[in-house]
């Protein structure tokens, strides 16, 4: 993927050839790591959420540390309550100066700490809610290309219906000039023609520059330089496809959605820092222990230690562990509101998805019968006009009807396409959706 990326990104800033894309190819540039910025900060989100679980990893590690001292100290006894009077011996009240050094080794280490358990399992499941966070960035940038691709699709479609609208008209013009040469038509034909060209011939570069912004839109989508050159490969076409069952759709959305898993896995997370603060209360077991040499001089150093075992037990503390629990429930309960709203979001976008997939099947059956109508219609009224039996209005009037055709019938395939695409990211499948 890497090599692929690098290569077309190198090919396209030295501008020595246009792209050919597909809508595969172009999801694969917008989710490297050069890419759409959307995924680079997705998987540094995962690197960041890592690190916090070798945080909550430390607490069952021990913690060691060293020192070396090395001071010269004076000292007034009178501050540790010694002030002894003797008759006939003047008791010092400071002592010193004298040196003391020291070089020791101190470590700590927990035995049992429920709360710090449950901390850990929280930063754990947490990295794989920001694994799922990630993988819906993905979808979600995948979708955004994939709309813009078809978004492309239809302006190319749209671009060429308009460059054949002005063929057409063209031709008409010139039908009305043999007519009118011959005898048999009207000056008013002929204006009537050029009017119809001049109009086709703005709608043909309004569509143009549809196709520019599309374009520029898709490229950016996919992180790519605004200047690159690009060619589409896909068509906007019909591909019949059974989205089966509604029931089906449900099963394997509630199973796949990243959008709800990341979201489950956030309930967890609340769950267990609840868990956390609970287990505040419980006691705690620590061990703890140094090792080292002291005295007035290096060479009259001697060796001293301290070991222990602490047990940790909470009692009062003024009821701020109280205020935590009631905190971390909160959110608990916030996040489960959140979990079912986005099952109830899941269902109705298969629904909205399904039924928008049917309707515009239909959509794209009736625009092909009116397309066909349409062509039918302005070949009869040719026929008539060249046969001098109708006027150039009749075949104005066709091709009119003509253009909304086309419109209809690039429409509907474009609005069938979206239902497809919808339904792939209502359903998780948006994979599928682009490597079909």
């Amino acid at each position: 993927m890497r090599q692929l990326i690098f290569l077309t990104s190198a090919a396209l800033m030295l501008g020595q050839d246009t792209l050919p894309l597909s809508l595969k190819r172009a999801v694969e540039i917008a989710l490297a790591p050069d890419g759409s910025p959307r995924v680079a900060l997705a998987e540094e989100s995962i690197r960041q959420s890592k690190t916090r679980v070798g945080q909550a990893r430390a607490a069952f590690l021990p913690n060691l540390d060293g020192s070396i001292t090395d001071q010269s100290q004076t000292t007034n006894l009178r501050t540790f309550g010694l002030n002894i009077s003797i008759p006939g011996f003047a008791f010092p009240s400071l002592v010193g100066p004298f040196n003391i050094y020291d070089i020791r080794a101190t470590a700590q280490e927990s035995v049992f700490d429920f709360s710090s358990i449950r901390k850990y399992q929280s930063s754990k499941t947490s990295v794989d809610a920001t694994r799922a966070d990630a993988d819906t960035t993905r979808n979600q940038v995948s979708d955004a290309v994939a709309r813009a691709y078809l978004t492309c699709l239809r302006a190319d479609a749209k671009l060429e219906t308009a460059r054949a609208n002005v063929e057409l008209s063209d031709a008409l013009w010139k039908l009305a000039q043999r007519q009118k040469n011959a005898g048999t038509g009207l000056a008013i034909e002929i204006t009537r023609a050029q009017v119809q060209l001049a109009n086709d011939r703005q709608q043909m570069i309004v569509a143009e520059n549809d196709r520019l912004k599309a374009i520029l839109q898709l490229l950016r989508a996919m992180g790519l330089n605004l200047d690159a050159r690009i060619e589409l490969t896909d068509k906007l076409a019909f591909k019949p496809f059974d989205a089966g069952p509604a029931e089906a759709s449900l099963t394997k959305a509630r199973a796949e959605r990243t959008e709800l898993k990341a979201q489950e896995k956030r309930e967890q997370v609340a769950r267990l820092n609840y868990g956390s603060v609970k287990a505040e209360r419980l006691p705690s077991l620590g061990v703890f222990g140094n090792y080292g040499t002291t005295g007035t001089t290096v060479a009259g150093a001697l060796p001293t230690r301290d070991i222990g075992v602490s047990l940790k037990v909470p009692i009062f503390d003024g009821g701020r562990r109280d205020a935590r629990r009631a905190e971390s429930l909160s959110q608990l309960r916030q996040e489960q509101v959140r979990t079912r709203d986005v099952k109830q979001q899941v269902e109705l976008d298969v629904r909205l998805a399904l039924d928008s997939l049917r309707s515009a099947a239909a959509q794209v059956t009736t625009s092909e019968e009116g397309l066909l109508l349409a062509e039918n219609e302005l070949a009869q009224a040719r026929r008539r006009y060249e046969g001098g039996v109708a006027s150039s209005i009749e075949v104005t009037d066709a091709q009119t009807r003509l253009d909304r055709a086309r419109d209809n019938r690039i429409a509907a395939l474009y609005n069938y396409n979206l239902a497809r695409l919808d339904l792939a990211t209502a359903t998780g499948s948006i994979a599928e959706y682009v490597n079909q």
